[in-house]
């Protein structure tokens, strides 16, 4: 696959919640940055933050509007979306991919507004 084949590989596993296959496509040592909140290692690091919040909703849609590949870079302009029962909440994201000689992801930078996050996510969580 090309890096940004990998990528959009990642994402669909990523968004059936499938964390376990998403990170089959990243290296032992991947630096996760969710940029506003900090840094993770490791498929691990992915799985400890993402986990839980993967078990608690029941959709996830990530829809990227632009995305762009150099070399072994790629990025990308998405509106992250998460569902809990009827309610959807969208945060805003770029993306930031690097890859190694062997197409596996060694990078994953994503930036968002923390305030929009927690804005939305609060929203999402209140009972009706």
């Amino acid at each position: 696959m090309t890096p940004l084949e990998t990528v959009n590989e990642f994402i669909r596993r990523m968004t059936d919640m499938d964390l376990d296959r998403a990170c089959e496509l990243v290296t032992g040592d991947v630096e996760y940055d969710n940029v506003p909140m900090g840094k993770n290692h490791g498929p691990e690091g992915i799985q400890e933050i993402l986990g839980p919040m993967v078990d608690a909703l029941d959709e996830v849609e990530w829809i990227i509007h632009n995305e762009t590949a150099s070399g072994n870079l790629v990025m990308n302009e998405r509106s992250d979306r998460f569902r809990l029962g009827d309610k959807w909440m969208t945060l805003p994201v770029a993306g930031v991919f690097e890859l190694n000689d062997d197409g596996k992801i060694t990078l994953w930078r994503d930036y968002f507004d923390v305030g929009t996050f927690n804005t939305e996510m609060a929203r999402l969580m209140e009972q009706p």
